[in-house]
């Protein structure tokens, strides 16, 4: 199961970064596309909408690459995070859904919360 984690976490940082550079992608051609109209109009709305859509996809990539992070360092709130992104890539459809589907099979597993628990150490409590 070591190995199952260990790409997870590689996967959702690989797709983390994808949809970063995707959304930057869109933005800047949606910028472009307005500005070489040179319609004043046009520049407004697919500025607006490119921004929407690169920030939609930065507020999306950016947890997904930093529970990536943590699950490699077998931090245990990361495997709660990629839970929720896991769920949330399932509308993805078709890599996200793999993705999801993948990711929700290895981090239920008993075993898995067996060496997220145990590497991370034990919890110090304040007194």
């Amino acid at each position: 199961m070591d190995k199952h984690i260990t790409l997870v976490a590689a996967l959702h940082i690989g797709y983390g970064i994808l949809s970063l550079l995707i959304g930057l992608a869109v933005w800047i051609g949606m910028v472009g596309m307005g500005i070489l109209s040179a319609d004043p109009e046009a520049i407004r709305i697919l500025s607006f909408v490119g921004t929407l859509v690169g920030l939609f996809l930065l507020m999306v990539s950016v947890p997904e690459i930093i529970g990536g992070i943590g699950l490699l360092k077998r931090r245990p709130w990361a495997r709660i995070l990629l839970m929720v992104m896991a769920v949330l890539e399932l509308i993805r459809i078709p890599l996200g859904t793999a993705l999801g589907v993948y990711t929700i099979w290895v981090l239920i597993q008993d075993e898995t919360k067996q060496i997220l628990e145990t590497e991370a150490g034990p919890t110090q409590t304040a007194s």
